[in-house]
């Protein structure tokens, strides 16, 4: 198993007011998302192109709300570890979309800006 591109411990998870656990893990490998509890228990996995992670503007810093196969989960995460979560997820998109052969978005963005028409 390869080394993991995202690992946060002791994350509150949540889904809507009921606790599932409060010193759980969210680990980011192999371009997946996995929720475990503290005892190493699957919660929820999806691919990371599935995966939406907001910051919700009610919330205290830290907060973060995951989305992921259609379950929003609530996400107290320590320190600036949302940061690392949104970096390595979107890390992770670019890798698999580079896998598939799609270019990335910062690729398009610039093939459009050297393709516009010169007047001359």
């Amino acid at each position: 198993m390869a080394e993991p591109e995202f690992s946060a411990t002791g994350v509150r998870i949540a889904r809507w007011l009921r606790s599932l656990t409060r010193a759980g893990q969210v680990v980011v490998r192999d371009g997946r998302l996995v929720l475990l509890t503290s005892y190493g228990r699957e919660i929820d996995s999806a691919p990371v192109e599935q995966v939406r992670v907001s910051e919700p503007w009610y919330a205290m810093r830290g907060r973060a709300l995951a989305t992921v196969n259609g379950t929003w989960y609530a996400l107290r995460l320590k320190g600036r570890a949302r940061e690392g979560l949104v970096a390595a997820l979107r890390s992770a998109r670019a890798r698999s979309g580079r896998a598939r052969g799609r270019p990335g978005a910062v690729r398009i963005a610039a093939e459009r800006r050297t393709t516009a028409p010169v007047d001359g």
